[in-house]
């Protein structure tokens, strides 16, 4: 592929993705969506309050790597959109990438930012800052914060999730 054809096909593909709304991440900016953000976290912590033998800080340690590995797999891990009708617009970017036309610092995005690092801190006071739940909940988050800094927009490593090119 030469360096005029790749342009052209970034070009088209950036037509393709302004040519209609993404369904996929549009959802994120109706009513509801934030708050939708914060029951699942309230019922990630209920379900690990209620398994028998589970004390309250190791509770708030899985409530924050389970709600950080769910967010990263859905918002940075998996490619494209569940919908055929986008022609493949949308097939080499994250959903993450997909928010808000891929602008940074949009009120969801700093939202989505926030909702991991206000998670971190409620399990950091609740675990009473044990040193082994402090590092796991902080590894968990700072893995999380950083797939979401401006620095790594369509940056992939090891070629994970690199789209395929068919020529």
């Amino acid at each position: 592929m030469t360096l005029a054809s790749m342009y052209k096909t970034d070009y088209v593909q950036i037509l393709d993705q302004h040519s209609q709304a993404n369904l996929n991440s549009s959802w994120f900016n109706d009513k509801g969506a934030w708050m939708t953000n914060v029951i699942i976290v309230c019922l990630i912590k209920f379900f690990f309050g209620i398994v028998p033998g589970m004390s309250p800080e190791l509770a708030w340690t899985m409530t924050t790597l389970t709600y950080n590995l769910g967010s990263y797999i859905m918002l940075h891990a998996v490619t494209g959109v569940p919908f055929e009708f986008t022609q493949g617009a949308y097939d080499g970017i994250t959903l993450w990438e997909q928010i808000d036309g891929g602008d940074q610092f949009t009120a969801t995005r700093k939202y989505l930012t926030t909702v991991p690092i206000v998670l971190f801190l409620l399990s950091t006071h609740y675990t009473h800052y044990a040193p082994f739940a402090f590092s796991i909940n902080l590894v968990v988050t700072v893995i999380n914060l950083i797939a979401k800094l401006p620095v790594m927009h369509q940056v992939r490593f090891f070629d994970i999730n690199q789209k395929v090119e068919c020529d």
